[in-house]
C-alpha cells in the first residue's frame, strides 16, 4: 500500500516541517519553561471538558498553604486540656477509651513503615491556649496574629488519612495511599476542569524551595498530563522564571521574531497534524512561556507593594521573610487570575516533631503566624475575599502520647498520626469564625464528622463549580474516595 507522502522517510538534505518545528523549538530552550515540557512522552490527550464550571461557582482561585511534616493538631488548632491532666500516665489509667481498641485504629490506618509504636505515656500540651474572637474559638498561643482572625476562618477539626509515614504529604494532594496508584494532584483537576483566567500566566503554579525532589509529587499531573502540572515559579528577583528567561545574547525583538515564524509554522502543522495532542501540548507550552516572559516578572516583583503591605506579611523581619514573601506572591497571583497556587510555607518535614516539639513548633508557627494573617487580612482589604478561598493544611497529626518505640524513648516529642488532626479554610464561599468536627477528647481520634482528606478536594470543586464525577477520564479508573464529599457544613 503506498504511503501518504508525509509518513516517508526524508531523503538527504531534507527535513520534514514536523521535525523542523522541533528542531526549531529544542533550540530555544532558554525560552520554555522544563516543567512545561517535563514528560513530553506522556504528553496528554487529555482536553478539558468543559469551557467553565458546572454550576455557579462562589470562588475563583484558590490558595493551598502546605505545612510540611505534620504539624501537632493539639499544640495549634485543637487544644486538648485533658492531656494536662494525664500527663504522664497511660491510657487505661484514664476515663476514657483505649484509643487503640478502638476499630477506628486499624480501618482509618495502612501502614506503610513496619514500626511498633506503642505510644502509652500521655504527653501534655506544650503551650498555652485560649478562646479568641467573638466566636470564642480556641487556639494555642502560638498563633497571636492569627488569633486576631479566627473570626474570619472554619476550622475542620476531624481531618484523618490513612499513610502512617511522609507518603501521606502526597497524599493529600492526590488522594491516593503510597501502595496504591498514584492520582493527579488537586490542583491539576481543577486546572484541566476550569482552565486559565489569565492566557498571560499559568493555570497552576507551585511556590517554595526544596531539596527533596520527592515534593513534585504535590503538583504531579500523572496522567493528564504535563499541561496541567503545577509551574515552579522562583522569587529570585533576578531569575523568577526558571528556565525560561530570555538569554542576553538574543535581543527583544529578535526573539520576537523567530516566535512569529514559529506561530507561522505551528499554523502549517496543525493542518498537516490535526490530531497530534503532543505536538499540540508542546506549541502551547512554548507560546505560553513566551508570554509569560513578561508576565511573570511584574506579578512576582513584590517591591511594588507599598511598604505597610510588605510589613503586613512579615517582609521586614528576618524570622517571617522567607515565608512572608512566598505569600505575598501568591496574593499577586490569584489577584492576576491563576487558579491554583500551592505554597509550600516549610521546609520538607519542617514540622515533624519527633523530639523537641516545644521548641521547633515555637520556632516554625513564628516563621508563618503573622505572613498568614497578613494574607487573610490583604484579600479581605483588597476586595478578594470574596473570589478566593485559602486551604491551611499539613500532611498529618501527632500523637497525644510520647514516642517511644521498643526501648527507644523521645520524651520531648510527638509522632506521626494520621487518625485525627486539623485544616482550615478561609475566604470566598466559607463560614466565617466556624468549628466543624472533633476528636476525642485526648485528641486521637477524628470522632465528630470525620473526613478523609479527599474532602478537601471536593470542598473546592463544589466552591469553584466543579462537579468531580464529571472530570473523570474514560479508561482511567476512579474510586469513590477520590471524588470525596464536600464539607458542606462550612460552606455558606
Amino acid at each position: 500500500m503506498k504511503q501518504p507522502a508525509h509518513a516517508k522517510t526524508p531523503q538527504c538534505r531534507q527535513i520534514q516541517r514536523r521535525s523542523f518545528l522541533a528542531d526549531l523549538g529544542f533550540g530555544a530552550t532558554g525560552m520554555a519553561l522544563s516543567s512545561l515540557l517535563s514528560q513530553e512522552t506522556q504528553a496528554g490527550t487529555n482536553s478539558a471538558p468543559t469551557d467553565g464550571p458546572h454550576f455557579t461557582p462562589k470562588a475563583k482561585s484558590v490558595i493551598w498553604v502546605f505545612l510540611s511534616g505534620g504539624y501537632s493538631q493539639m499544640e495549634t488548632f485543637d487544644p486538648k486540656p485533658e492531656l494536662n491532666k494525664y500527663a504522664g500516665k497511660t491510657f487505661s489509667d484514664t476515663i476514657y477509651p483505649d484509643p487503640f481498641t478502638d476499630p477506628r485504629y486499624q480501618e482509618r490506618a495502612r501502614s506503610v513503615v513496619q514500626v511498633k509504636r506503642e505510644h502509652s505515656q500521655i504527653m501534655p500540651m506544650q503551650v498555652g491556649f485560649r478562646k479568641q474572637g467573638e466566636a470564642g474559638i480556641e487556639i494555642t498561643d502560638w498563633w497571636p496574629h492569627l488569633a486576631t482572625c479566627v473570626d474570619d476562618i472554619s476550622f475542620v477539626r476531624s481531618m484523618y488519612t490513612t499513610d502512617n509515614d511522609h507518603a501521606a504529604e502526597f497524599q493529600i494532594h492526590h488522594g491516593r495511599h503510597k501502595l496504591d496508584q498514584k492520582e493527579p494532584v488537586v490542583g491539576s483537576w481543577l486546572s484541566y476542569g476550569l482552565g486559565s483566567l489569565n492566557q498571560n500566566l499559568p493555570e497552576y503554579v507551585f511556590l517554595g524551595s526544596y531539596t527533596d525532589t520527592r515534593v513534585k509529587e504535590n503538583f504531579n499531573p500523572d496522567y493528564l498530563g504535563p499541561k496541567y502540572m503545577g509551574v515552579e515559579l522562583s522569587l529570585d528577583p533576578k531569575n523568577p522564571l526558571p528556565f525560561g528567561t530570555r538569554p542576553e545574547s538574543i535581543l527583544k525583538q529578535e526573539q520576537a521574531n523567530q516566535y512569529r515564524f514559529i506561530n507561522e509554522l505551528n499554523q502549517l502543522a496543525s493542518v498537516e497534524y490535526p490530531t497530534d495532542e503532543k505536538l499540540r501540548a508542546r506549541i502551547n507550552s512554548y507560546e505560553l512561556a513566551f508570554r509569560m516572559q513578561n508576565s511573570v516578572p511584574e506579578a512576582l516583583e513584590l517591591t511594588e507593594e507599598t511598604q505597610e503591605t510588605q510589613q503586613l506579611y512579615g517582609i521586614d523581619e528576618t524570622e517571617t521573610s522567607v515565608y512572608g514573601r512566598r505569600l505575598l506572591a501568591a496574593r499577586r497571583l490569584a489577584e492576576r487570575g491563576v487558579r491554583f497556587t500551592q505554597v509550600y510555607l516549610s521546609g520538607y518535614g519542617e514540622w515533624d516533631s519527633h523530639q523537641n516539639l516545644k521548641e521547633n513548633h515555637t520556632r516554625s508557627c513564628k516563621r508563618v503566624d503573622k505572613p498568614i494573617a497578613g494574607l487573610l487580612k490583604d484579600l479581605k482589604r483588597r476586595g478578594m475575599w470574596e473570589d478566593t478561598v485559602v486551604v491551611f493544611c499539613t500532611e498529618f497529626g501527632r500523637t497525644p502520647a510520647v514516642e517511644s518505640r521498643g526501648n527507644t524513648k523521645m520524651p520531648s516529642g510527638r509522632d506521626h498520626h494520621p487518625h485525627g488532626f486539623t485544616v482550615w479554610f478561609a475566604g470566598a464561599g466559607i463560614k466565617q469564625g466556624y468549628v466543624h468536627g472533633a476528636t476525642d477528647e485526648l485528641g486521637f481520634h477524628a470522632v465528630e464528622s470525620p473526613h478523609y482528606v479527599t474532602d478537601i478536594h471536593a470542598t473546592l470543586y463544589h466552591l469553584l463549580g466543579l462537579d468531580p464525577h464529571r472530570l473523570d477520564i474514560p479508561g482511567r479508573k476512579r474510586l469513590e474516595i477520590d471524588h470525596g464529599h464536600p464539607i458542606l457544613d462550612i460552606i455558606t
